[in-house]
């Protein structure tokens, strides 16, 4: 009989990575189920304090930028007693599908780490010995700078955007009512599209890793990107030059952050290549040595 061939234990079909991805997809919606019901049941944390807390001007950006006009002997908006509009709800379902919503969003942001979790478990298995070692601590630094954007676009962000639309009129005749819908997404797009663009040095790691982006592209390329995290900063922040400085400031810190990353990971590629290098000749020099001191009986 001839000698059947079979699979490595450790290689897998299409259909058997389908099925391990369709279970780290399960774990995580489960996870982000999970706790989103926390959220859901925490509905007056939730909405009163965080939801509705960029719209109270005792917000802490708020009193910083009043604090700081005040200083420079300006008057500002930052200052006011409170924000001229209010929030309304003018669907049947509109208050529910809201607090649905917004749990599930919840449970992605604050569950995001065991998803990136999930996702690192899927790919790990494709990559070698070495580069697993290398990104040890990739879950750690892409939730830290995840959660840094998060934080940066609740507390600078989205505060400039609601001000800044909440108190625009372009006639004394009109007033601000704007649909609870409406309100919700200005904040959410705010926090998940910072924490989404504070992920930058980890993709520029991979890429790197890859061989799509060396130090000289990004710094050939500088300019481009500069026009294009302004173009970003417009597209997640109100209209006016200030908010965008102040969006645009922290990418670019992350931009060069990444330069630096990128050319440590050549860095270390090159060293790892120097010290197989060696490792080979010096392997090559022993064997010659045995062959000479080896005599013939």
């Amino acid at each position: 009989m001839g000698d059947k061939t079979t699979t490595p234990p450790n290689e897998m079909s299409f259909l058997d990575h389908l099925e391990e991805l369709r279970w780290h997809l399960i774990r995580s919606t489960l996870a982000i189920v999970i706790i989103g019901s926390v959220a859901f049941l925490m509905k007056d944390f939730i909405f009163d304090t965080i939801i509705f807390g960029p719209k109270k001007m005792d917000f802490p950006t708020y009193r910083l930028f009043c604090e700081i006009a005040t200083f420079l002997g300006f008057d500002s908006a930052f200052c006011a007693d409170k924000l001229p509009f209010t929030i309304q709800s003018r669907l049947m379902s509109g208050q529910f599908s809201a607090h649905i919503w917004t749990s599930i969003w919840a449970g992605f942001i604050v569950g995001f780490p065991y998803v990136l979790y999930e996702v690192w478990k899927f790919i790990s298995p494709g990559l070698y010995e070495k580069e697993r070692k290398n990104s040890r601590g990739f879950i750690l630094v892409a939730s830290f700078l995840f959660f840094l954007g998060v934080l940066f676009g609740y507390y600078v962000v989205a505060p400039l955007s609601i001000n800044f639309l909440g108190t625009y009129q372009v006639s004394s005749e009109v007033t601000n009512e704007f649909d609870l819908a409406s309100y919700i997404s200005t904040i959410r797009t705010s926090v998940i599209a910072c924490g989404i663009l504070f992920e930058l040095p980890i993709v520029i790691y991979f890429l790197t890793k890859v061989g799509l982006v060396t130090p000289e592209i990004m710094k050939k390329y500088r300019k481009i990107a500069l026009v294009i995290v302004l173009i970003l900063s417009a597209v997640i922040t109100p209209p006016d030059v200030t908010s965008q400085i102040i969006v645009a400031i922290p990418v670019l810190i992350l931009y060069q952050v990444s330069i630096y990353i990128s050319k440590r990971v050549l860095k270390n590629e090159a060293k790892s290549a120097r010290k197989a290098a060696d490792n080979a000749k010096t392997a090559k020099a022993k064997a010659e040595k045995v062959k000479k001191d080896v005599k013939p009986n």
